[in-house]
């Protein structure tokens, strides 16, 4: 019977996550908010680039990358980019969108970092990381693992929300602090994600404030650059790191 309700969570948890990996490609493009977030990452990421290096010489990772969108948009942006996530489902929608860009500085591996064992040591210069840490079972074992993935001086971006998004609260939320014809369009984005957090494993959820970020990053071996709000209603954390050397 163990073995029967494990494989009926297994499936689940695929179709749920194989469809809000399409959902979510259209609504990237349709919600503000995402666009601004977009922005946001990219900007930091092209920031720690070295003077005088070349984009293609600087190597990113996104953790638990999902369909694939922000590595796509790092690999357009120059950057050579790899994309890792434990669903095997989402890694397959991730592929099909690199070859449809065609995109040879981009590559995607089904894999759960936190595992270990992925990569080599210092093997990326910086580690992106949008929406995900709040999900996983063990994000402080996480952390650890991308601190490891770095290498010396290498920098980390990490979106994180900072509460539960519920979709009555949420549109609340939104009507008090941009109006109702803003909340109304924010349901493109909130009834899909209320329906993925009813249906997705439970496994957390890990919501860290400031202070809780500040604490793990140091034990991981990170020094925080930057650590703002973003996102809709301000509901989630943007922190830039760089990884501590040795000297």
């Amino acid at each position: 019977m163990r073995s029967l309700l494990a494989g009926v969570q297994w499936g689940l948890d695929r179709t749920v996550s194989i469809g809000y990996g399409v959902v979510y490609d259209y609504i990237f493009d349709q919600f503000p908010p995402y666009q601004a977030l977009r922005g946001e990452v990219l900007a930091r990421v092209e920031s720690a680039v070295p003077a005088g290096a070349a984009r293609r010489d600087v190597r990113v990772l996104e953790v638990d990358c999902g369909p694939g969108t922000f590595a796509c948009i790092l690999a357009e942006a120059g950057f050579s980019v790899v994309g890792v996530d434990p669903y095997s489902g989402l890694i397959d929608l991730a592929r099909e969108k690199r070859r449809a860009r065609r995109l040879s500085n981009l590559a995607f591996q089904h894999a759960d970092l936190a595992q270990g064992n992925t990569f080599w040591e210092s093997t990326f210069d910086q580690v992106v990381s949008v929406h995900s840490l709040y999900a996983h079972a063990e994000p402080r074992r996480l952390l650890g693992e991308i601190a490891r993935l770095l290498k010396p001086g290498g920098h980390l971006v990490v979106v994180n929300h900072t509460r539960r998004l519920g979709l009555l609260p949420t549109f609340g939320d939104v009507v008090r602090r941009d109006g109702l014809i803003a909340a109304l369009r924010s349901l493109i984005w909130m009834v899909p994600n209320a329906l993925f957090e009813s249906g997705r494993k439970r496994v957390g959820p890990h919501y860290w404030d400031e202070d809780t970020f500040s604490t793990e990053l140091r034990r991981a071996g990170f020094t925080v650059l930057e650590m703002r709000r973003t996102f809709l209603s301000d509901a989630s954390l943007l922190v830039w790191a760089r990884k501590d050397t040795d000297d």
